[in-house]
């Protein structure tokens, strides 16, 4: 099996690279499923449902989120009837939305996708440790699941090499999102599952965290907040990383970061790509 995982999205730019590349990546590739982080895609402050349905329309499988999932109100409202886009999984009982789902391939396997949050500089959630556990309790890899996919939006590497090495074996892959900064650490943990901290964002990269850099340096230089962070809206980069699973284990073979476009050193998966 083929994955796909693209990196958070942020703002206008981030979405016309991720729509004009997005459809033809996949037949390139031919990935079997995309997983896409969306939550910064509405002028870097949450999605709407347009957008999230552009996602999935040009080739999305899944869209996961994070801290900004509730920045957009209308997504209280459509998370319950779009059972593919993913909100935190350790958000408290109640609250709208899931976050995690068993989605079909397109090779026909069924594959488990969660969206557990850090909890290291971020709101004090529920355990992601313990949500992830319940969850692979539930849908274990190999019986009631294919292949296991987590997106770890967190803040701290250290949280998410924690969660990689305590899921390792148990997952597929996990990828962390949320610093928008690639990652240079792609690799294959000892019991196979494949990890990379940070999949870097789908955005504008001459720009502070895909934000114009005017407002940052401005409050860095004065502690004073300004005006409103409004997202880059130069040429982006499309980031996210590739796997490749063994069909019988759910376990990966091979893992490579992909970076097109825009200002960062392209970057694409030799053992899919001639």
């Amino acid at each position: 099996m083929r994955f796909l995982f693209v990196g958070d999205v942020v703002g206008r730019s981030g979405r016309k690279v991720v729509l004009d590349e997005l459809p033809g990546l996949r037949e390139r590739y031919r990935a079997d499923f995309v997983v896409l982080n969306g939550e910064n895609a509405a002028g870097g402050f949450g999605i709407t449902e347009t957008i999230c349905q552009q996602f999935l329309d040009a080739g999305a499988d899944v869209v996961t989120s994070g801290n900004h999932v509730w920045d957009q109100r209308e997504a209280l409202v459509f998370i319950e009837r779009q059972e593919r886009f993913l909100r935190p999984l350790n958000f408290p009982e109640g609250t709208p939305g899931r976050g995690a789902g068993l989605f079909k391939a397109a090779n026909g396997a069924d594959v488990l996708v969660m969206n557990p949050m850090g909890r290291v500089f971020m709101a004090d959630l529920e355990c992601p440790f313990r949500a992830v556990d319940a969850e692979l309790e539930a849908c274990p890899m190999g019986k009631g699941a294919d292949a296991v996919i987590i997106d770890f939006h967190a803040e701290a590497t250290s949280e998410k090499q924690s969660m990689a090495h305590y899921v390792d074996g148990r997952v597929s892959f996990l990828v962390g999102t949320h610093t928008h900064v690639p990652t240079a650490d792609d690799q294959i943990l000892s019991g196979g599952t494949a990890y990379m901290s940070d999949a870097g964002m789908s955005g504008d990269y001459d720009s502070v965290l895909g934000m114009g850099k005017a407002e940052p340096i401005a409050r860095f230089l004065t502690r004073i907040p300004g005006d409103r962070f409004a997202p880059a809206s130069g040429e982006a980069t499309l980031c996210g990383v590739a796997v490749e699973i063994d069909d019988a284990t759910g376990l990966a073979r091979a893992i490579a970061p992909v970076r097109i476009g825009g200002r960062l050193r392209a970057a694409e998966p030799d053992f899919w790509v001639d």
